[in-house]
């Protein structure tokens, strides 16, 4: 099990570029839906820790589903194979390619890949927002954190906790609401 996890968060290291909203899709049909690891919703939770903490979220990731797996062993062995494959081509790049950064088909190289790097991002966001259940209804609220993160550069972790926080009251206020009014919308009794 040590070298599957390994071999499975090298793989995913290995093959995906812009970093960790780019990895998640990719992390997810692996985890999720081929090994299946973990259920949807545990790499929801997953997800959403591995955003509120610092460092990596690829890492975070990987060193929660390994440890769910195989414990400290287990993260070892899944974190090794998600940073290992950044770790020789950035020391390859180094050695290697430092000179010749500027030249100029390399510069068109980089700038061919940042569209893609880009729907590499926005495609986990969708994916991840269709399983938290956005709608028409909620959507105004991914949307305003995420305009307030970006124009006031305020740390996501805010955002987290007063999600958190805020769901709790709301949920009691609903079920209480709904359940003083003998209402069963929404499965909410």
């Amino acid at each position: 099990m040590y070298w599957k996890l390994f071999y499975t968060f090298f793989k995913i290291g290995a093959f995906t570029f812009g970093g960790g909203w780019a990895m998640i899709s990719i992390i997810e049909k692996e985890v999720v839906d081929k090994h299946k690891w973990l259920n949807k919703n545990e790499f929801l939770d997953a997800l959403a820790i591995s955003q509120s903490l610092p460092g990596i979220l690829a890492v975070n990731i990987s060193i929660l589903t390994g440890n769910k797996l195989k414990g400290v062993r287990g993260s070892i062995a899944a974190t090794l194979g998600t940073v290992l494959p950044s770790f020789i081509l950035i020391l390859l790049i180094a050695i290697f390619f430092a000179k010749s950064y500027n030249n100029p088909v390399i510069e068109r190289i980089f700038k061919g890949i940042r569209p893609a790097v880009v729907a590499l991002i926005i495609a986990p966001v969708l994916t991840t927002g269709k399983s938290a259940k956005i709608n028409k209804y909620n959507i105004w609220i991914p949307a305003s954190v995420a305009l307030l993160i970006w124009g006031t550069g305020l740390s996501p972790i805010y955002f987290v906790l007063a999600g958190g926080i805020g769901g709790i009251f709301c949920y009691r206020y609903i079920k209480c609401h709904f359940k003083d009014k003998g209402d069963k919308r929404d499965g909410i009794s």
